[in-house]
């Protein structure tokens, strides 16, 4: 099968399998999982974070971080189109009692510092209590400049504010970027990574930060439901996506411009390639084309995508370059 609706179906490696078939296991809740605890220490020095946690998810991860950060009456700034405001079930106002305040982003996937400063609320109890700016590395696919993430660093600087990254994709960032992942997490407070999408672990996500906030996602971890047990045998996969899948997401890079400029040859498909910078791919679909038929086509064809206007389109460690011709082929012959 392959599957472009997003780079979170990638099934674990053999070599993954094998690590979690053998990993030594405790009892996480208690602190005794070798393996988990040797995933975080290690993440944590990679990183250069004091520490890291281990959790189910990014949407778990990216709510563990806000309500360390925020209190019950604080407000984050974030992107319009931040993952953990439109994505993540309200999860951050639903169980943390913190108040959201969204910015529109530009085309590039900044905000507008003019914008974020006019937002911050001023010390009146009239108002929410303004703490946290959390941004997202990528942002549907696009990648925040170093430079962007400097004045970031300088801003919340300025107004006293803590800076969050979400980096779901931030491994992606950091190829696209050509620098050491700690090149982009020296600017932040906190930050999570996402195991379980290009790096192709089956599940997880990190939380860095210091030791003191590290510890307050580990308490809200266990209040939301989110404490494991022999989670080892999850992080025994976790880290081989970290040391053994990072250099090849370049690849899924590659692929994501062939598929580009392919979909650009086939009538009623139009993709901006100059903004395709990592692993997705948004293209414009003529309306008159039923993409409801066209998805059960390809279904038949073992290829699966998601219909939308634009449809997006994720490659992954489970698409090779020979798929993308295969895909393109059969995409031609369903028109």
């Amino acid at each position: 099968m392959i599957d472009f609706r997003s780079d979170t179906v990638t099934r674990p490696t053999q070599a993954m399998r094998e690590a979690m078939a053998n990993a030594p296991v405790g009892d996480d809740v208690y602190g005794d999982d070798p393996t988990v605890n040797d995933l975080e220490q290690w993440a944590a020095e990679r990183h250069g974070f004091e520490s890291a946690l281990f959790c189910s998810s990014g949407t778990q991860a990216n709510l563990l971080s806000l309500m360390a950060h925020c209190e019950r009456g604080d407000e984050y700034l974030c992107g319009q189109q931040a993952h953990n405001y439109m994505f993540e079930g309200g999860g951050a106002a639903v169980l943390g009692s913190i108040q959201p305040q969204p910015i529109e982003n530009e085309k590039d996937g900044t905000i507008p510092f003019t914008k974020l400063a006019a937002a911050i609320k001023p010390d009146d109890a009239h108002f929410a209590r303004t703490r946290l700016l959390s941004i997202e590395n990528t942002i549907n696919g696009k990648v925040l400049p170093l430079s962007y993430m400097a004045e970031a660093r300088e801003f919340v600087n300025q107004h006293n504010l803590k800076l969050h990254l979400d980096g779901a994709r931030v491994y992606n960032a950091a190829i696209a970027l050509d620098v050491d992942i700690k090149t982009i997490s020296q600017y932040f407070d906190s930050m999570t990574v996402c195991l379980s999408k290009g790096l192709g672990a089956p599940i997880g996500s990190l939380v860095l930060g210091d030791t003191a906030f590290i510890a307050k996602v580990r308490r809200w971890r266990k209040v939301l439901g989110g404490g494991m047990r022999q989670a080892g045998i999850l992080a025994a996969a976790a880290k081989i996506a970290l040391t053994d899948h990072v250099a090849r997401l370049a690849d899924d890079h590659a692929n994501a411009k062939k598929l580009a400029e392919g979909l650009n040859r086939l009538p009623g498909f139009t993709v901006n390639t100059g903004i395709v910078q990592t692993n997705i791919v948004f293209t414009k679909v003529d309306p008159s084309i039923d993409q409801q038929q066209l998805a059960t086509r390809l279904k038949g064809k073992n290829i699966i995508v998601t219909p939308g206007n634009p449809m997006r389109l994720v490659t992954h460690i489970d698409i090779s370059s020979a798929d993308i011709d295969t895909f393109l082929y059969e995409l031609e012959a369903a028109l």
